[in-house]
């Protein structure tokens, strides 16, 4: 009943029986529009988040469009689990916390709302990274990504954009000129790895980092050697014209050559450290060894955060996809004695595998989703759109930096030749390689854009491309002057000053003296001092009574026999790393290396880390179950300092 109806007659009631219905009409009526109003904001939620879950499937990031969705056939794959009614689209609704398109705006237009959306994730970048599972991490990008102008560049960032293209274009251009008939792996068709690389580095140096080790396959590589480390043109060039070296070591076909430049970042004004290690035919192997020389870097610079030295790995669309090696690779990223603190991976997608369509390559929609694996947020970007490319290179600098965590850069291009220079791919991919031939390369996309608005100048962008030229034009004529060439010009980890002053025929004295060894065995079989509440298994007593027994007795075995070496090097300041599945206790039980308090987790005691109060750091470290990838890794952790035992 009403409230103030209890009392009254029933001929009153009857009377007026009229204003009850009316008055329950009206409720019923407010109700319903209530619960429309309610469905409509919903409906509008749900968009956005459909948006934000599959945009990036309708995104239009393939520049041959073979592969991008039809609009209509976009929009209904994306919000399929809402409907959208035309009655709303003109209706104003707040927008929802989970959202930053608005940007200064509270409310839009439905209609505004889905276009902005659109925009956002449907057109040159598809973003995945709704399957993170930290909302913080999630609204860091969705800031990025969706904030209005985020696209935009100055008239400055254009002009030093349209340089970098350019470059990246014209040297693959003079060597086609030169050496039409030679192997080099060209980057034609996604000459945009050039610049994306340049504007990673550039934003990680401004945020601190100090020196960047990279990992690359063959495509592209002379490219980058050229363009982003900045080696000598003539030095590169020179590999072409098969002269005997002048020094000692094999080297290796041009391809696969690594280097290592200190140089003047202009961008940010700071010097740069930049390393490409060399790589074998096997495209992915580089990997771990530069996640090894990366974490080594880190330590030796105390560097326990990763803000001064990263890893910028490359890869191909079929080997990322295809190559056990990248997910060991990935999957050491947040172990704590292998972690580099982020690693950038750009994967340089010209969406074929030699001869194999990517549909008989991988068994997963894209060729980043190992990704996913370890929650890294993946962007794809269309490589004929040079500033989508700008913009996501600078949120995988930013997402590094700030999370410390692996990014995965998508740039999907094309192969513009086969395999090789010299290879017909016509026979294979018919169809896509008769649209390629007809398809114009960024450079012409991009200074067309340019000249239209005012940015740039016909004669400008020819005067950028023949300065370019000039140069290389140069440094060709310096080549063929020379008679040889260095292996030392192509060292990625170079060991200054390790080999002067040494008699290579001269043995050092290795001895140690009987104080020193008793000393480590002491403490090798005790556990922590003046910890008395550090409870040890009973089984662990008793080998650590074994081996003070030995001590007595000027006896050793094994692990006994390890301890003493290890000991005296760290003694001497010689850092040892042990690295490898079990390595803390030893398979058989013989080692134990680590003492664990028994009910206290996480309570551990290292006898070999606590010898000497200025001794050189020990580490002891429980691999992931990998093989490959773990000796790869502590191959370039090697790398990195020769007065080391790893």
């Amino acid at each position: 009943m009403l409230p103030g109806l209890a009392g009254m007659t029933p001929a009153a009631g009857k009377a007026d029986s009229h204003v009850i219905e009316t008055h329950l009409a009206v409720q019923g009526a407010i109700s319903e529009s209530a619960q429309d109003i309610i469905e409509s904001h919903l409906i509008t939620q749900g968009t956005i988040r459909s948006y934000q879950v599959r945009g990036h499937l309708a995104a239009q990031i393939d520049p041959l469009g073979l592969s991008n969705m039809d609009r209509e056939k976009a929009r209904k794959m994306i919000i399929r689990s809402v409907i959208v009614n035309d009655k709303d689209m003109d209706t104003v609704f707040q927008l929802p916390n989970s959202t930053f398109i608005g940007g200064n705006e509270k409310a839009l237009p439905l209609r505004e709302i889905i276009n902005r959306l659109e925009n956002v994730y449907c057109k040159s970048i598809g973003s995945e990274y709704m399957h993170i599972n930290n909302l913080d991490q999630i609204n860091w990008i969705r800031k990025r990504v969706e904030s209005p102008g985020a696209l935009e560049l100055d008239t400055v960032e254009k002009r030093l954009l349209l340089a970098r293209i350019s470059r990246a274009i014209g040297f693959e251009a003079f060597l086609a000129k030169k050496w039409s008939a030679e192997k080099r792996f060209g980057l034609e068709g996604v000459e945009m790895l050039i610049p994306c690389m340049k504007k990673v580095i550039d934003k990680s140096t401004e945020m601190g980092v100090e020196c960047v080790v990279m990992g690359m396959p063959h495509r592209g590589r002379l490219n980058v050697l050229a363009n982003v480390c900045r080696k000598p043109l003539d030095q590169i060039l020179t590999q072409f014209s098969g002269l005997e070296s002048a020094d000692e070591g094999s080297g290796d076909v041009k391809y696969h050559l690594g280097t290592y430049i200190e140089r003047l970042n202009r961008a940010t004004n700071k010097n740069i450290r930049l390393s490409i290690m060399a790589n074998p035919s096997h495209l992915e192997t580089v990997n771990p060894i530069v996640e090894g020389k990366v974490r080594a870097e880190q330590f030796y610079r105390g560097d326990t955060e990763g803000k001064k030295a990263m890893a910028l790995l490359l890869h191909g669309d079929a080997a990322f996809a295809g190559q056990g090696v990248v997910f060991e690779t990935m999957g050491m990223s947040e172990l704590p004695d292998y972690t580099t603190r982020g690693t950038i991976h750009i994967v340089a997608n010209n969406q074929i595998g030699f001869t194999t369509d990517p549909r008989y390559s991988r068994s997963s929609p894209y060729c980043t989703d190992v990704g996913r694996v370890t929650n890294a947020p993946i962007f794809h970007v269309n490589a004929d759109d040079p500033e989508a490319v700008m913009l996501v290179s600078s949120i995988a600098a930013e997402w590094r930096a700030t999370w410390h965590r692996d990014v995965v850069i998508d740039l999907v291009g094309y192969r513009k030749f086969g395999h090789n220079e010299i290879d017909e791919p016509m026979f294979t991919q018919p169809i896509m390689y008769t649209i390629i031939k007809q398809h114009p390369n960024v450079l012409d996309i991009y200074s067309k854009k340019l000249i239209s608005e005012g940015v740039a100048t016909q004669e400008e962008v020819e005067g950028v491309v023949d300065k370019y030229d000039r140069i290389c034009e140069e440094a060709y004529k310096k080549a063929s002057e020379e008679t040889e060439i260095y292996n030392k010009h192509w060292l990625d980890s170079p060991w200054s000053g390790f080999f002067e002053g040494k008699d290579p025929l001269k043995v050092k004295d290795t001895g140690v003296h009987e104080e020193t060894l008793m000393h480590i065995g002491r403490r090798f079989a005790q556990g922590p001092p003046n910890a008395p509440d550090f409870k040890i298994h009973r089984a662990m007593e008793r080998i650590l009574k074994a081996r003070n027994e030995m001590v007595d007795n000027r006896q050793l075995d094994w692990a006994m026999g390890e301890a003493f070496a290890f000991g005296s090097l760290l003694k001497e300041g010689t850092h040892v790393r042990l690295s490898g599945q079990d390595v803390e206790r030893g398979t058989f039980s013989h080692r134990h290396h680590v003492l664990h308090h028994q009910t206290e987790d996480k309570s551990t005691y290292t006898p070999l880390a606590n010898l000497y109060p200025d001794q050189a750091p020990y580490s002891v470290c429980n691999s992931s179950l990998s093989e490959y990838g773990i000796l790869g890794f502590e191959l370039g952790y090697s790398m990195t300092n020769p007065n080391a035992l790893v």
